[in-house]
């Protein structure tokens, strides 16, 4: 199914809220959902309706409506699921089923129905992940109200622990105060207790409790003497200031980094030189992959998005078609430009613009076809990373790690694999299929590997580390690039829309990593 948008509106028409998952204008969207009130008719039991071009499908909710736009070539059974999905999505976030409690609640709706539908296409999702997804439960949230509560808990501690020592002081200072007329009326006993007898009756001296404490203006209190050096709690060294103030004004770049990005900032994005000359029709076609696999095996996310452009720098050739190779066997899922004829496309594997006498955008980056591909088949992984820390026996670990290159048609340039180590531990390497560099500075050991391809399609890297723990040397975080396509699209030729006469063109391809790591 194709789902162009989603909305919630009343039984009049009124839209409250709306969410387009396609490109689409906003004026065309707007026309879309003013047209429905329009073909509702009384007395028939149908849940959605159709017009030459899109179809309405509806569910009644109370005095609203749930309804959904899609295409007419969509299965109604999907829309019909899909649409039931929608339905239980909003009682969860909304008390009544009222006009303000929707407007007050359009936020996580919004964020909801983006979790059911990406790119016009129903995610695989059910009601529990899409609540999940929404709330975003922060572990670092959780982690920093632990510390927030347990210097709260320590604060107050200090605090009765200074009022009990207030009491102590004060009731020294009134002994003291009593020795100097022990023998007089009213004066204190030997045992530092007043006596009821004498002239002045005084009363027994009771000692205040904490909630109680009376600092006199006489009793004068010494400020606790502190070290002028001493470090506190979320201060900062003037000794550290200067020295990283004097990094900086040697042209050192100073970024603070936790533990966890450390490794992620030091696989920068590699960049493929385009060596290539470029003609007046120029195509470009970029892969980005996004891969998290677990320590001991198993794919945890995959994500690929690419993207086709055409720059077209001479006006003569503003129209034409490109006729496009697809040997893709997986079923990533491609999605034309709303400009671009969807039909021709699917037909005989053309881009033309739907008005086949107006031309492209000339001097311009023109998307024309976006792909998408998620999965958890672990024949997708196109480089597999093992990596086996083992305990020596000596506080220590011993570390393996291999690469193997699974997709032989792909070559993958400037890889760099960086594994963490623990602080102020240096490796010891013994045997590297590449080059390493040990960075002190971010505690990692970078493993480059100039080029992996069929010939060079497996190696391995040794090194020993003491005063470590295997869980020290994960995530590792890995970076390529390549200029061949995953998704495995390529342009076959161009030709002009009147006589499909050959045109000349140029075109590059590049694959990178977005994020890549074993966890």
């Amino acid at each position: 199914m194709v789902l162009i948008a989603a909305a919630v509106c009343t039984k009049s028409g009124k839209v409250i809220i709306s969410r387009q998952f396609v490109e689409m204008t906003k004026v065309r969207i707007e026309g879309l959902l003013a047209a429905f009130p329009k073909l509702m008719t009384t007395g028939k039991q149908h849940t959605f309706v159709e017009t030459d071009s899109v179809r309405y499908v509806y569910q009644p909710l109370e005095k609203l409506y749930m309804l959904l736009i899609t295409t007419k070539a969509s299965n109604i059974l999907e829309d019909l699921e899909t649409l039931r999905l929608f339905s239980k999505v909003i009682p969860e976030y909304c008390h009544s089923l009222e006009e303000k409690e929707i407007l007050d609640n359009a936020f996580n709706l919004i964020f909801a129905f983006d979790e059911i539908v990406a790119l016009g296409y129903r995610e695989s999702v059910n009601l529990a992940q899409i609540k999940t997804f929404v709330e975003m439960d922060s572990h670092e949230e959780k982690v920093y109200q632990a510390v927030r509560q347990t210097q709260e808990r320590e604060a107050k501690q200090k605090m009765r622990e200074k009022a009990k020592e207030l009491q102590r002081q004060r009731m020294e200072s009134a002994k003291r105060g009593g020795n100097i007329g022990r023998g007089g009326h009213g004066g204190f006993s030997s045992d530092g207790f007043g006596s009821s007898g004498g002239i002045g009756g005084g009363s027994n001296i009771s000692a205040p409790s904490i909630e109680n404490i009376e600092i006199k203006p006489s009793i004068k209190l010494q400020k606790p003497s502190q070290p002028r050096n001493a470090l506190k709690l979320g201060g900062k060294s003037k000794d550290v200031d200067s020295f990283v103030d004097q990094l900086k004004s040697e042209g050192e770049k100073i970024s603070t980094l936790t533990p966890a990005s450390t490794a992620a900032a030091a696989v920068a994005r590699p960049k493929i030189a385009s060596d290539i000359h470029t003609e007046s029709v120029h195509l470009k076609l970029e892969d980005k992959l996004v891969v998290r696999l677990g320590r001991d095996g198993g794919l945890q996310t995959f994500e690929l998005s690419g993207l086709l452009t055409l720059r077209i720098s001479d006006e003569k050739f503003g129209r034409i078609k490109v006729k496009l190779e697809n040997a893709d066997q997986r079923g990533i899922q491609l999605q034309t430009h709303p400009n671009v004829d969807k039909e021709l496309f699917k037909t005989k594997g053309l881009i033309g613009l739907k008005n086949p006498a107006k031309p492209f955008p000339l001097n311009t980056d023109v998307g024309v076809l976006k792909w998408r591909y998620q999965t958890q088949d672990e024949s997708a992984i196109p480089l597999t990373i093992n990596c086996w820390p083992s305990e020596n026996g000596d506080g220590g670990c011993d570390v393996n790690i291999e690469y193997e290159l699974e997709h032989t048609r792909l070559e993958l340039q400037d890889v760099c694999i960086a594994i963490p180590l623990p602080m102020g531990v240096q490796p010891a390497v013994g045997e590297c299929d590449g080059t390493y560099n040990y960075d002190s500075r971010r505690h990692l050991l970078q493993w480059n590997l100039p080029i992996i391809d069929a010939s060079n399609k497996a190696g391995s890297l040794e090194f020993s580390v003491a005063s470590s723990i295997p869980g020290d040397f994960f995530p590792l975080q890995v970076s390529f690039a390549s200029k061949t396509s995953y998704a495995d699209l390529r342009a076959h030729d161009i030709v002009t829309v009147d006589d499909e006469t050959p045109v000349k063109y140029s075109s590059e391809t590049f694959l990178f990593v977005d994020k890549y790591e074993i966890v």
